[in-house]
């Protein structure tokens, strides 16, 4: 497929990373900045054959197949609009929409032209991610009771960031929408989320928005799903994810310390994505592009227009992260849980919240299983019937 870039900078470069990095069938073709010395840029640097500040003439020229949306939030609906019109599919970046109005609109836009709207959460590729949520799908933490995820670096690179109204809020909006999405990854994409508590704060920045955020996400299956996020963190980009199961835990460390360090006296340039120095001890990343997912999804894209197949993250899943980002704003003014609207739910529609209890044997319930320092091996039961707790020695 020849692919077509909406948008030139950062997010945009790290796209264009992953697309001519390896040698692929898909190609980078073309470009479309609102600046055309950008775009000319842009082209130079990408060997491209086609550049221009013109959106509808780059979307419906008939040498392009696919576009990739990498433009400020704002600007996602009337690109996607343009991508509908022309019938091409559209790859989209995070987060769909400013809000759950303008995700859905671009989820019918792209359904009702018949062409595949992918959603670019990148951070639901990542190797780590990936083996992770195989893991939990194979059983391996038994039922998820509560995924949490943190995402938190000094702020974005470019000045629509910083503005409300061009990207539709602050730190929650630009960074809540990976961690929400990976949590619901891990509880299960079918399990509806029912209602949003959430704080938001301006702790440090000049902004008419939110820097710092933090928000509680109830499931119908019980499970909680918690999103830490700060334009505020000192010392990098800290990407955390924490599973707990009946059967196990999971905790990955996806980006600030992953193994590799290294000393500098300042003499080098690039360390990685929010590195804030360039001198003292550093925290490189083996290949960025790899690791944050952007290989992973780009072919998971592909595969999934060629077989006519939903790709892992879709339209469909944009809006449902706006719609709990709706929620936990609401939550931020009110001070209340607020309930989580969705026009259109796909998933299950029955609730089972009730505890993940085990049996022991027929009359009791294991509440827990521990060996003491002694060796002794304790089992602490619940009675069905009685309720009475009692402890019995084993082994």
């Amino acid at each position: 497929m020849n692919v077509a870039m909406l948008g030139s900078g950062f997010i945009a470069r790290f796209y264009a990373d992953a697309l001519v990095a390896q040698r692929a069938k898909d190609k980078l073709i073309s470009v479309y900045s609102r600046n055309l010395d950008k775009a000319k840029k842009f082209a130079d640097d990408y060997q491209l054959s086609f550049y221009t500040d013109d959106m509808d003439l780059l979307v419906s020229r008939p040498d392009v197949d696919l576009v990739v949306i990498s433009l400020p939030n704002n600007l996602h609906e009337a690109a996607v609009a343009a991508c509908a019109k022309a019938k091409k599919h559209v790859l989209c970046t995070k987060p769909l929409g400013r809000n759950a109005a303008e995700a859905k609109r671009m989820l019918d836009m792209v359904e009702e032209a018949g062409i595949m709207g992918g959603y670019l959460e990148d951070l639901c590729y990542t190797p780590k991610f990936l083996k992770s949520a195989k893991a939990i799908r194979d059983g391996s933490i038994g039922k998820v009771l509560w995924a949490k995820s943190r995402e938190a670096h000094p702020g974005p690179h470019s000045d629509w960031f910083w503005d409300a109204e061009q990207s539709g809020g602050g730190a929650m909006v630009d960074l809540g929408c990976h961690c929400v999405e990976i949590a619901r990854n891990f509880i299960g994409k079918e399990i509806r989320p029912l209602e949003v508590m959430c704080w938001t704060a301006t702790q440090v920045h000049p902004i008419q928005a939110e820097d710092s955020a933090i928000g509680l996400i109830k499931y119908a299956n019980g499970a909680m799903g918690q999103f830490e996020v700060s334009w505020c963190f000192r010392g990098g980009m800290d990407l955390r994810d924490e599973v707990m199961g009946t059967e196990g835990t999971i905790w990955l460390n996806n980006f600030l310390r992953t193994g590799f360090e290294m000393f500098s006296t300042g003499k080098g340039g690039y360390v990685a994505e929010k590195a804030e120095s360039s001198s003292g001890w550093l925290f490189p990343v083996g290949d960025e592009v790899h690791e944050l997912g952007y290989t992973n999804m780009f072919t998971d894209m592909f595969n999934s227009i060629e077989n006519k197949t939903e790709p892992l993250e879709s339209f469909y899943d944009g809006y449902i992260v706006n719609a709990i980002l709706d929620a936990a704003y609401a939550s931020a003014k009110t001070g209340r849980w607020e309930p989580v609207q969705i026009e259109g739910w796909r998933g299950n529609t029955t609730e089972d919240n009730g505890p993940a209890t085990a049996s022991y044997d027929d009359d009791h319930y294991l509440i827990k299983k521990e060996i003491l320092p002694s060796g002794e091996h304790k089992l602490i039961l619940k009675h069905k019937v009685t309720g009475e707790v009692t402890v019995r020695e084993i082994g």
